[in-house]
């Protein structure tokens, strides 16, 4: 049996209802998020994220499959909403750092993917000192519980961000874009490999592919993922507000 580790993760191991983990100190946050400048969101994300982050789509199969993702920063390895170890408490924070150390992972069995996800834990966090997430009799603690229900929602969500994502590019909607432009200090950003939808596509879209994009709910995150564009501003201030703090 062989666990894929999701992104950002090290070693993931099953979790048992003998097991016990370290849970994290409230506020401190993954290792990880110190060297990513965009996240993976999921579909039920897209409201929350919009106000806070550009939503862009980046593909690792050269267009085959995209993802939606949150851009956290306008350089490789810059996070711009972390400081000192904490996310900025001012906006919102993505369900895929809030269900760390914990994941839903995919299994492979003699090569073959299998169809259901098994709960994963990051390795280190597998503590004898730690606590307990099932009682004696093998059921669910109550601290447990609304970590397997944000598993659980996360995952069904992600299932329907790959949905939305193929539809989106069925329909030829995405293209590529890079996001140009100078700081007050004369310091060119360049920011590539992100795709976004196209505005004037859907026009052309026969009546049965506008129905379904209303139907699936895949309209209202294709305006979310447009008005959110215009954070990259946002962005562009928050980097020059930083350099500017620490001259």
């Amino acid at each position: 049996m062989q666990i894929a580790p999701p992104f950002g993760y090290k070693e993931i191991v099953p979790l048992y209802k003998n097991s016990k983990v370290r849970l994290p100190t409230p506020g401190v946050m993954p290792e990880f998020c110190t060297g990513l400048n965009a996240i993976p969101i999921s579909y039920a994300e897209f409201t929350a994220v919009c106000h806070d982050y550009p939503i862009v789509f980046a593909s690792a199969d050269e267009g085959k499959t995209f993802l939606p993702m949150a851009v956290l920063g306008l350089t490789n390895g810059e996070n711009l909403f972390l400081r000192d170890g904490a996310w900025d408490p001012g906006v919102y924070l993505p369900a895929y750092v809030r269900r760390y150390p914990f994941c839903m992972a995919r299994v492979n069995v003699d090569k073959v993917e299998q169809a259901d996800r098994l709960i994963c834990v990051e390795k280190d966090f597998l503590d004898d000192r730690g606590e307990t997430m099932f009682d004696g009799e093998g059921k669910p603690l109550p601290r447990w519980q609304p970590i397997e229900k944000l598993l659980q929602e996360y995952e069904a969500d992600t299932e329907r961000s790959r949905e939305m994502s193929s539809i989106l590019a069925d329909y030829a909607l995405l293209d590529p874009f890079v996001m140009q432009a100078q700081t007050k200090g004369g310091a060119d950003v360049n920011l590539s490999g992100m795709f976004r939808v196209e505005e004037k596509k859907l026009e052309p879209l026969n009546a049965a592919q506008h129905k379904n994009l209303i139907r699936k709910g895949v309209m209202g995150r294709i305006y979310a993922h447009l008005i959110s564009l215009e954070n990259f501003g946002r962005l562009l201030d928050r980097k020059v507000a930083r350099a500017q703090a620490a001259a």
